[in-house]
């Protein structure tokens, strides 16, 4: 392994022991056993280390997603491209935090693209046999974001003095944002999903303005009918572990 190679591999594991806030190029020296200006020769600083570290580990999700065996059925698909993106997160959850920490911090990320890229594909192939129940990229947007929520359960059970999340957890909330992607029925009543992932009732239409036929509702009820949508309910519907 060349020196550049052992830096970088040096700082994703520290990374992922101890988290972006306490990383240390004198860590990562001291794994890769080179001297300081060594690193400064290759990265230039310390961010430049953490921006080439961001980066191979952005290629390294892509490389695992693009490898993974895919079923030929489009939905079977994106629910294994969605297990994948969490057990990422759950194996390297410190690692991932950081990672999320550079994108929403602005940052060019060529790999983080083109894994989106690779989702939006997904959905598209969905999209192409008539199985999907919104448009395409608000159907990335729900998959992506289930993932990310399911995915910082892992990131903040410590904060939260929490187990990992259990695995039914989990499935209700991909399940919920799925069966608003995979809906055949878009006009049918929201229906909530129950403790035990089973689904209740229809939910009620509160009796008020809001009631009225959309165009003829007032100014608000947008907010109302997010409240009572299945992707809401479903994944914000309490579950056992």
């Amino acid at each position: 392994m060349d020196t550049p190679a052992a830096l970088l591999a040096a700082a994703l594991r520290v990374l992922e022991d101890q988290g972006e806030a306490r990383f240390s190029t004198r860590a990562v020296c001291a794994l890769a056993k080179v001297t300081a200006p060594t690193l400064y020769h290759h990265f230039g600083s310390a961010d430049g280390l953490l921006s080439a570290a961001m980066a191979e580990a952005f290629a390294q999700f892509l490389q695992g997603k693009q490898a993974a065996t895919q079923s030929p059925d489009p939905v079977t698909a994106l629910r294994e491209g969605w297990d994948d993106y969490v057990r990422f997160a759950a194996a390297r959850p410190r690692l991932y935090a950081a990672m999320m920490s550079r994108v929403l911090g602005g940052a060019h990320i060529p790999a983080a693209q083109q894994a989106y890229a690779l989702l939006i594909h997904r959905v598209e192939a969905i999209a192409a046999q008539g199985r999907l129940a919104v448009a395409v990229e608000v159907a990335a947007d729900l998959a992506w974001a289930s993932a990310n929520a399911a995915s910082q359960l892992y990131v903040t059970a410590t904060l939260r003095n929490a187990h990992p999340p259990a695995a039914a957890t989990l499935e209700s909330i991909r399940d919920g944002a799925f069966r608003v992607i995979l809906s055949s029925n878009r006009r049918a009543a929201p229906r909530l999903l129950d403790p035990h992932g089973d689904e209740a009732r229809p939910a009620a239409v509160p009796a008020h303005s809001c009631a009225l036929a959309e165009s003829e509702q007032p100014a608000g009820c947008e907010v109302e009918r997010a409240a009572r949508s299945p992707a809401l309910g479903a994944l914000t519907s309490p579950t056992q572990g």
